[in-house]
């Protein structure tokens, strides 16, 4: 049994301050099963302006709910200029030093499990894990520079890119195995022409998910009152999330104004959260006579359960680009299945879920008439939208943590095992 487990992840120092989010899920489960994770991240606060002190030190380490945290001393920084690209280097390098010192103390892991969002970390876990002889798992939650290419700040064929899918490259051939959260990783190699450069068979699928019981538990413990959502006159749709133009809920406004528009007057979207878009987007409710619409504010994480619950539909909407095609796996999905309410998608992804488990209606494409058709036809058969409600809260079971973490302890325990298709046979089925 590989026992001592780090874990590599530059902004796990959220779920340190939250006690919630993927890698705390994981440790904490994997405490209960006698392992002896420890999570590694930087001493900076994502999206705040926190900064955990160090001291003159490199590091400092505190421990919640038995999970050791090790927080590497890095440079403060606002928004994602020169400042955050600082940061990402100062966490790369301070690894170095600092795992070395820790191991000297806290004696070395047996297998490290470094995940992105960008690839530093992942380099850092693959060397840092070489040097200690034992193999690294790396996870990749963001594609670096094919997410950057999509959304369509980087042109793929610009010298920057090529240099950043090489390194990408690099990361997938000299990783022990992969973990790509969205079940199409496969395919994305097979897309690139890498797979003979890549074993196939050492990239595995664990997605996000949720921790039912604490979603069940937080839905009762923290109610929310509130005369709009409790309101029976109307099919409530909610959207919980940022509101910023990469959330694009101008689109949503537009779905809006259609469903009015024909004249459907019990159909009401309900929006929470908060952002820079928030206030023009009010304003363009104000100034179109778009009714339908209302913005609710931003809310403590520990209320969205019982929001989501409270809904008639639970609407999942983000800027459709080409990475769909490999699958999905935001943190909401995985709520909004938990919730147990129909869910409205508004664009297609391969490997759907909501198409697997029927818990849902996906627009085809991603554009304002399509999103009003589909909240419409979930609309239209209350039957039908409680029992894709029932089927979504089935589906959440199968990605509830303590079903993911099995997978990870199973990789865990074979890392250095080659199981699964041929590369020839996987082209074939993708």
């Amino acid at each position: 049994m590989k026992k001592n487990i780090w874990i590599l992840n530059h902004y796990a120092t959220n779920t340190f301050k939250d006690q919630a989010g993927r890698h705390y899920w994981f440790a904490e489960i994997l405490v209960k099963q006698g392992y002896n994770p420890t999570i590694f991240c930087a001493s900076t606060i994502h999206n705040s302006n926190e900064n955990i002190d160090t001291g003159s030190n490199k590091y400092t380490s505190k421990v919640t709910n038995g999970i050791p945290y090790v927080f590497v001393k890095t440079p403060d920084y606002v928004g994602n200029r020169l400042q955050r690209i600082k940061n990402m280097v100062s966490f790369y390098k301070n690894l170095f030093s600092v795992t070395r010192e820790y191991a000297e103390k806290q004696g070395k892991p047996d297998v490290i499990l470094a995940s992105s969002v960008h690839p530093l970390t992942l380099v850092a876990g693959i060397k840092i894990a070489k040097k200690f002889g034992i193999p690294c798992i790396c996870e990749v939650r963001d594609l670096w520079p094919e997410s950057i290419v999509a959304y369509g700040a980087l042109k793929r064929n610009s010298l920057i890119a090529k240099v950043l899918y090489q390194g990408e490259k690099w990361i997938y051939r000299n990783a022990d195995s992969i973990i790509m959260t969205w079940e199409g990783g496969r395919e994305y190699i097979l897309d690139q022409n890498w797979e003979n450069q890549i074993d196939l068979r050492k990239v595995k699928h664990i997605s996000n998910g949720v921790v039912i019981d604490t979603f069940d538990k937080n839905s009762e413990e923290h109610k929310i009152v509130d005369s709009d959502l409790d309101s029976k006159d109307y099919k409530n749709v909610v959207y919980a999330g940022s509101i910023r133009k990469v959330n694009n809920l101008g689109m949503l406004l537009d779905s809006a104004k259609i469903i009015q528009n024909q004249g459907i007057e019990d159909i009401r979207l309900l929006i929470y959260g908060s952002g820079d878009e928030s206030e023009p987007l009010q304003k363009r409710c104000k100034e179109e006579g778009i009714n339908n619409v209302i913005f609710k504010g931003r809310v403590e994480k520990k209320y969205v359960p019982s929001i989501l619950k409270k809904s008639y539909i639970n609407i999942l909407h983000n800027s459709s680009t080409s990475l769909d095609k490999y699958g999905q796996s935001q943190n909401k999905f995985f709520e909004y299945l938990a919730a147990g309410k129909c869910i409205v998608q508004t664009y297609t992804t391969g490997y759907s879920i909501c198409e697997k488990f029927d818990c849902g209606v996906s627009a085809p494409v991603q554009n304002a008439e399509e999103i009003a058709k589909a909240i419409i036809t979930a609309s239209s058969n209350e039957g039908e939208n409680t029992l894709m409600g029932k089927n979504a809260r089935e589906a959440s079971y199968q990605f509830d943590f303590n079903v993911l973490t099995e997978k990870l302890m199973n990789i865990f325990e074979n890392v250095n095992e080659r199981e699964g298709l041929s590369n020839e046979s996987i082209r074939k089925t993708s």
